[in-house]
């Protein structure tokens, strides 16, 4: 079973009310992919997000999902619920106000379980290799914490790729040791390391990996269409079928630079690279 190409709500625009939902909806009909993946948490004090979880109770995700799945014809591939802390991205490594982030993260997984979509994803923050750096062991405990309440609910927390290794990465969750923790792969995000890096941190993580994003990096554009960067795409996708990968292939482009078109693009380049890889 080949996997499925759907989009990053996110990068169609803020989902600030049902309004913008709509619209983004539209143009994911538009583009022909077959899900999203929603944005779940406000975007900063003043800027709301039309689900997140405080604000959107039972009634409304019923609402929510009947509007996407039934209305759209689209599916839901999981929910970002991307914080931040006082010292940068994630802020489940810093322990200023973390119980009110762990706390969100939380209500963020009941969230996706009640739109039946059972996948948060965010990029954590940093899980340092040196285990006696103080970080490592907030961070470990938070998401200890986290990935327990995850597994209650029949749900996955996944770290996004790209702020450590993939080996750090496998041994941070392996030592945790919950099934209510995955991973998000993100190729570009790992084109620091290397395009090796990209291709072996599939093999590393292998059935880690249970959602994905689709985006790539062109230096000289600054672009992330899909198929116009640097990520080796057919080595990349020859190792998720190899380790078993069915999942969605979420198109992500944040730049804000011609992302509709971007997107088709995207779209009908991994299209024409799954029917080789998965024929």
């Amino acid at each position: 079973m080949a996997p499925r190409i759907g989009v990053t709500i996110w990068s169609l625009g803020t989902t600030k009310s049902e309004k913008e939902l709509r619209k983004q909806l539209e143009i994911a009909q538009e583009i022909g992919v077959e899900g999203v993946q929603l944005w779940c948490v406000d975007y900063g004090p003043d800027v709301p997000c039309l689900l997140d979880p405080d604000r959107c109770g039972k009634e409304e995700r019923r609402r929510i999902r009947h509007l996407i799945v039934d209305v759209y014809g689209l599916e839901i591939t999981g929910c970002c619920a991307q914080l931040s802390g006082t010292k940068g991205i994630g802020g489940l490594d810093d322990p200023e106000g973390l119980d009110k982030r762990i706390e969100k993260t939380k209500k963020a997984l009941e969230l996706a379980v009640d739109i039946e979509a059972p996948i948060v994803t965010t990029h954590p923050g940093v899980i340092p290799e040196d285990k006696s750096d103080p970080r490592y062991n907030v961070i470990f405990n938070s998401i200890t914490e986290i990935g327990k309440y995850a597994e209650r609910l029949g749900a996955y927390f996944c770290i996004e790729t790209g702020l450590e290794r993939p080996i750090i990465l496998k041994e941070f969750i392996e030592e945790i040791g919950s099934e209510g923790v995955k991973v998000n792969y993100d190729p570009a995000n790992l084109l620091k390391y290397g395009k090796e890096e990209v291709v072996n941190g599939v093999k590393i993580l292998g059935k880690l990996i249970v959602h994905t994003h689709a985006k790539d990096y062109n230096p000289e554009t600054k672009r992330a269409t899909v198929g116009e960067g640097l990520v080796p795409w057919s080595d990349y996708l020859k190792a998720l079928k190899e380790v078993g990968y069915n999942g969605w292939l979420a198109i992500e482009d944040e730049t804000g630079i011609d992302v509709v078109n971007s997107i088709k693009k995207g779209k009908r380049f991994l299209e024409s690279m799954i029917s080789n890889i998965w024929r």
